[in-house]
């Protein structure tokens, strides 16, 4: 379980680093908006991580085992590709885009094998509190990732802040070291075929199978594309980088953990069914909030009350999302069809993200965000075709038919 927790902290601490804080010490040069913006590019391995996936499960390197040999090299890679970045120049584009491009594609490749490590080593019994602790771990990478590392930056470089980040990648590597190798599951693959073709096979032989991907692809679309401009806007309208890491990151952490635990809570009652309806408005509402924002200008107050809304509501609809990610996945080819949905989950935060600095340019911050909570509509309209009858089970809890 500690395991879990370790590898959470380890694939959570890069994400945030060729978004969150990447954004704010271009914002700092003087960089474009529109050039803040296409950067979340560098992102695409998040979304095509399942295309080199079936290497990593079919093939085993000459050390440490199928899974653990894997791992390191992808996290020394890493810890090597975050310090380089730091010593890119932040108005240099192409420079600064290839750096976090290798960051980004060494963190998508530990995500592959932490994943499938945890699926491995843990009992069924066991995976739900697993789980648990590898998202909570996750969180707090993110955490000391952005909010730490926009305080850091208040009072060190950037260049430092990433030499920082890259130390503190370590724990995973001696976890890595020094954690046994899960037992091979019966039915590994035994060719690249079988690898990649018979899990899709399997999927897209289903009712709605096209439905459901663009359900994954939409419906968190709204408020990924207001969150991938948040840093500049706050920036943008008189935060320092101390209030943003307080506030925004840390104040904002513990709301989105609560926000998980009481959506975990609610769907219990309601079904994921219902809770996907709900916290799905609830989410575009919340981003509806950071307009009002815009108009007010600096204010603390504010900016806290809009952040515990945004992200309780953030954390309730990733909760049901993910659950619906889950409840869909065929346990037979668990690994390879999550692969493919969660890479699918992450296209809006690359693809969709490029043109927000230039809407928001050219719109203003207040319409940029009404815009927004416009496109979330769609996303969630969906599930009047997923769902068309009015049925309160939720996906996982419908009866099968009897054979």
């Amino acid at each position: 379980m500690l395991v879990s927790f370790i590898m959470g902290f380890a694939c959570g601490l890069p994400l945030l680093l060729t978004i969150t804080v990447l954004q704010a010490w271009m914002k700092e040069e003087g960089v474009d908006l529109t050039v803040i913006g296409f950067m979340s590019l560098v992102g695409l391995p998040y979304t095509v991580k399942f295309l080199w996936a079936p290497i990593m499960d079919r093939f085993t390197l000459p050390f440490l085992g199928r899974r653990r040999g894997w791992l390191l090299m992808a996290q020394i890679a890493l810890i090597i590709s975050i310090a380089g970045l730091g010593f890119a120049n932040p108005k240099n584009p192409w420079m600064i885009a290839v750096a976090a491009f290798l960051v980004t594609f060494f963190s998508a490749s530990q995500d592959i094998v932490v994943d499938a490590y945890r699926r491995e080593d843990l009992a069924d019994s066991e995976l739900g509190l697993g789980s648990s602790l590898y998202v909570n771990g996750y969180r707090v990478g993110m955490l000391l990732a952005s909010g730490g590392g926009l305080i850091m930056a208040d009072h060190i470089s950037f260049s430092m802040v990433y030499l920082i980040m890259a130390v503190c990648m370590l724990p995973g590597v001696l976890t890595t070291l020094f954690t046994p190798e899960p037992v091979v599951p019966a039915g590994t693959p035994g060719s690249l075929k079988e690898a990649v073709v018979n899990p899709l096979i399997e999927y897209f032989s289903r009712q709605g199978a096209l439905w459901i991907l663009a359900f994954i692809l939409l419906y968190k679309i709204g408020d990924t594309m207001a969150s991938a401009m948040t840093t500049p806007f706050y920036l943008d309208i008189g935060f320092s980088k101390t209030e943003i890491g307080a506030v925004v990151k840390l104040f904002g952490f513990w709301a989105t953990v609560i926000g998980s635990l009481i959506g975990g809570v609610l769907m219990l009652r309601l079904g994921i069914n219902r809770s996907l309806w709900i916290f799905g408005f609830l989410q575009a509402i919340s981003t509806a909030g950071f307009a009002l924002l815009a108009m007010i200008g600096h204010n603390i107050p504010a900016l806290a009350g809009v952040i515990a809304f945004e992200n309780l509501s953030g954390g309730m609809g990733t909760a049901a999302y993910v659950a619906f990610m889950g409840s869909i996945t065929n346990k037979k080819f668990t690994a390879t069809q999550y692969a493919l949905l969660s890479s699918l989950m992450g296209i809006p935060r690359v693809l969709a993200s490029a043109p927000t600095g230039y809407l928001a340019k050219h719109f203003g911050w207040a319409s940029f965000f009404i815009i927004c909570t416009l496109i979330a509509i769609p996303g969630i309209l969906l599930l009047m075709k997923l769902v068309p009858k009015k049925d309160q089970a939720s996906f996982s809890d419908k009866p099968k038919k009897s054979s």
